[in-house]
């Protein structure tokens, strides 16, 4: 058998054990945020648009302002190439 002198075997196991109780929570946390998303849905809204509203809340509002900003240049940009470009890409 292994030495195990000088490795503290308890604080491992406490670790361990305090790891996977996060890791219980995280799971019962996601299996309701499903069932909020299924109630959402089952009322009519889309699911996929509520995500992004909240990806969207989760940015500072300056960062939300460029990217939005960087979408519209970069789609008015496609509209004004010319047909003969937008074919061969």
């Amino acid at each position: 058998m292994t030495d195990t002198v000088g490795i503290p075997g308890n604080r491992i196991l406490s670790f361990i054990e305090r790891i996977e109780h996060i890791d219980e929570e995280l799971k019962a946390l996601n299996e309701g945020k499903k069932e909020v998303f299924s109630e959402a849905k089952g009322e009519g809204f889309d699911v996929k648009v509520l995500k992004e509203i909240l990806r969207l809340r989760k940015q500072d509002q300056d960062e939300r302002d460029e990217q939005e900003s960087l979408l519209d240049l970069y789609l008015r940009a496609i509209q004004n190439a010319a047909p003969e470009q937008a074919k061969a890409a």
